[in-house]
């Protein structure tokens, strides 16, 4: 994955919060089985920690306020999008933003953006506050993506993913794609408590897959304000990367990795085939029309 080198980046798209103290220590999750559990069933959920039952009553949605603003100084250009992690996660977010954005003009609608807070091991959420063992979520209620960057090493080291660059983009979008869901109202289809291989959760997890496919398949078609793409070249390296931690973190996997057995009947995101055909469905089409994952 590469970036324009001479293209700005949209800094405020993201809020750095890492090394900030967030108060509500009775949300801290511990580790061993219980945020074990907690990881398995709050990856790339989509809701906010309070739906998933980890937040306290002493949220505080503004705790996270004063911000360390690392990538405010550090993320400029392209160019260092394509040498430091946290500002091609930058890149990612402007790029998948400029996408909907257009999209959703296109088809006469409007998109509201939604930012995406760096945090260090706990933040707080208008959804409740959390820790990173919730892995990256969306809250829909303050409508913010929250991602602890530690969570890239644990796609590699904990569910077999090859990683790469654009493993951490797919994640990304992944996210945004729920954005896209909360904003078209079809989130909320997925918080109806069930689970299983054809709940609405499940559902909803694979459209966000696709969503993120479809970006994926335009990104480097879609003008920033400069009239120029941001990201200049996807390689099917990258791709493979992408369906590679997509299939890392089909349910199937985790609960083989886990708990030495596959129960269909728990499932909330989807197995790995399934993650990855629909991601590779938004890519091959480009087409958000072909995400119908309720059909």
């Amino acid at each position: 994955m590469q970036f324009d080198d001479d293209a700005n980046l949209d800094t405020s798209e993201v809020q750095d919060v890492r090394g900030s103290r967030v108060p509500g220590g009775r949300a801290t999750i511990g580790g061993g089985i219980a945020g074990l559990i907690a990881l398995v069933l709050g990856l790339f959920f989509g809701v906010g920690p309070e739906q998933l039952g980890l937040s306290s009553d002493d949220s505080d949605p503004d705790a996270s306020a004063s911000s360390a603003a690392q990538v405010q100084q550090a993320c400029r250009t392209g160019q260092d999008a394509n040498i430091r992690e946290d500002c091609r996660l930058v890149g990612v977010v402007n790029s998948a933003q400029d996408y909907w954005r257009q999209e959703f003009a296109r088809r006469d609608g409007q998109y509201s953006g939604a930012q995406t807070v760096f945090f260090t091991d706990r933040v707080g959420t208008a959804c409740g506050p959390a820790t990173s063992a919730v892995g990256p979520f969306y809250c829909p209620v303050d409508r913010k993506v929250y991602l602890d960057l530690g969570f890239f090493n644990d796609l590699r080291t904990k569910f077999g993913s090859s990683g790469g660059p654009f493993a951490q983009a797919y994640v990304v979008a992944h996210e945004y794609g729920h954005h896209v869901q909360n904003l078209m109202g079809t989130l909320r289809r997925a918080q109806d408590g069930r689970q299983g291989a054809y709940s609405n959760a499940v559902r909803v997890e694979l459209q966000a897959d696709c969503y993120a496919g479809v970006w994926a398949h335009n990104a480097t078609r879609t003008p920033d304000e400069s009239g120029r793409p941001l990201i200049t070249q996807l390689t099917d390296a990258d791709i493979r990367d992408g369906l590679d931690a997509a299939a890392a973190v089909g349910d199937d996997r985790i609960q083989e990795r886990y708990q030495g057995r596959v129960t269909p009947e728990n499932w909330t995101h989807g197995s790995a085939q399934q993650r990855q055909q629909w991601f590779y469905t938004g890519y091959r089409t480009g087409d958000m029309a072909q995400c119908d994952t309720f059909r």
